[in-house]
């Protein structure tokens, strides 16, 4: 890579850190903001600091996450179920045949008829971007 590159990258990397921390900055500054308003005697205790409210803190996020584990099992275990009971399998092996009768099959690649390495992520755009609209 040469200096000129370089040094675009750098200015680009530079560019987009700048606007995500400053992005991020305000965000929570804004949240800051929202709680202060919203119970201020609460965000002073916190501004404080307690240990009966950090051990409060704590115990709440393990619950959240308890509860939101729980939910997201039971959820993915009910549309899982669903599909199930709507194919109309009997076992795995029927199932497995019903989806594949019902998904499209995808053709082979074997061997590839297009590139499948790329020196980077520019190199992969472009080679996309040239690659649109073209008629197979």
């Amino acid at each position: 890579m040469t200096d000129p590159q370089r040094l675009e990258r750098i200015k680009g990397g530079a560019f987009l850190a700048a606007v995500a921390g400053i992005s991020a900055f305000v965000g929570f500054g804004a949240t800051l903001a929202a709680a202060r308003k919203s119970d201020p005697k609460y965000f002073n205790k916190g501004i404080q600091g307690s240990a009966e409210l950090a051990d409060a803190g704590a115990i709440l996020a393990l619950r959240a996450l308890g509860w939101g584990t729980i939910y997201a099992v039971a959820g993915t275990s009910c549309l899982c179920y669903g599909i199930w009971k709507l194919s109309g399998a009997k076992d795995l092996k029927d199932f497995r045949i019903k989806m594949g009768n019902m998904l499209p099959i995808l053709p082979k690649n074997n061997p590839p008829k297009s590139r499948t390495e790329f020196s980077g992520l520019n190199d992969l755009l472009t080679y996309l971007s040239e690659d649109y609209g073209k008629k197979k």
